[in-house]
């Protein structure tokens, strides 16, 4: 680990990277990221690609929300959720930093 970057080899990171690589482990989750990479979405558009009831597509948003890796926002009866792009993008570049190394 003498070669890691200094900032994604902390402790700290590296716990952080590990939570987050365990929750897109889960095939439903990964699943949720690719179809909010197209836009922001409601549950209800999000259950019927993955097959799964609407109730457990709200599990899997729930702990991809507890994990900073999507937001939502209530508008109406209706509550749309986004990629967090920044969180993406620091846990790309983290992980790519210690393959690199």
């Amino acid at each position: 680990m003498n070669n890691c970057k200094k900032n994604s080899c902390t402790q700290k990171n590296l716990q952080q990277l590990a939570e987050q690589l365990s929750v897109i482990a889960e095939p439903n989750r990964l699943k949720i990221l690719c179809l909010l990479s197209s836009g922001r979405q409601c549950v209800c558009d999000i259950h019927k690609p993955l097959q799964i009831k609407q109730n457990l597509a709200s599990h899997h948003l729930k702990v991809l929300l507890d994990a900073g890796l999507v937001t939502s926002k209530k508008e109406g009866l209706c509550k749309y959720y986004a990629l967090e792009n920044q969180t993406i993008k620091t846990l790309i570049s983290n992980l790519n930093q210690i393959i690199h190394a």
